[in-house]
């Protein structure tokens, strides 16, 4: 895999063949190529490679499935990948500041559920 497009799903075996740094890599040439000029683009690659890694776990985790109806709920693939983004950094920031020592995964995926192609429209989605 040489190329990363967030409109299209990776390649699973191009995608699993990258170490995490030339993941990041290849999504922050993306946005370069693109012209999105972003404040910290090494983060938002980072955040791109966390939610693709883990729409790659599939029916591991619910992020494939809740990508799925974003899109189908007329969000773009780039978009969706954004969104649920969104979502993640919120979980992070809980657990990194919050005072609930008991937020695991299972919160942040009850937060996906929550979490629409409207409410991400509307820049509703910090409090799903």
């Amino acid at each position: 895999m040489q190329k990363y497009d967030p409109m299209l799903e990776p390649d699973p075996e191009g995608w699993e063949a990258l170490d995490e740094d030339e993941r990041i890599s290849v999504v922050m040439e993306h946005h370069q190529e693109a012209g999105i000029e972003l404040p910290d683009e090494y983060t938002h690659a980072l955040l791109h490679v966390v939610v693709e890694n883990q729409i790659a776990l599939g029916e591991e985790t619910p992020v494939e499935a809740v990508l799925r109806r974003l899109i189908d709920e007329n969000l773009d693939r780039h978009d969706a990948v954004h969104a649920i983004a969104s979502i993640l950094v919120n979980h992070m920031h809980e657990l990194i500041h919050g005072e609930d020592a008991e937020l695991d995964n299972a919160d942040y995926y009850a937060e996906l559920e929550k979490l629409t192609a409207e409410k991400w429209s509307r820049g509703d989605y910090t409090d799903s």
